[in-house]
């Protein structure tokens, strides 16, 4: 899976704390070999973010992205749960 970055993302994701950012390593290892594997919980987003999914890092914190294609993503944004709104 070739993955991508906006902006947006980049920004975001360098405000983190340093335990978070390994946790969305690991997730974003995991995301790139099974996109809707069990354990991120990727799901289909609604209303003005419909066409969007994410998927969980853990319990607040979420990645948004799309799909390009088959194999191409990309990463819209990264935050707690309220980054939907």
């Amino acid at each position: 899976m070739n993955v991508g970055y906006s902006r947006k993302f980049l920004k975001n994701a360098s405000r983190l704390p340093k335990k978070l950012i390994a946790l969305a390593e690991e997730k974003e290892a995991l995301f790139r070999t099974d996109p809707y594997h069990s354990s991120l919980r990727t799901h289909q987003l609604h209303g003005k973010e419909r066409g969007n999914l994410a998927f969980w890092i853990n319990y607040h914190y979420r990645i948004k992205f799309i799909f390009l294609s088959d194999n191409r993503v990309l990463f819209l944004d990264i935050g707690p749960h309220d980054l939907y709104e």
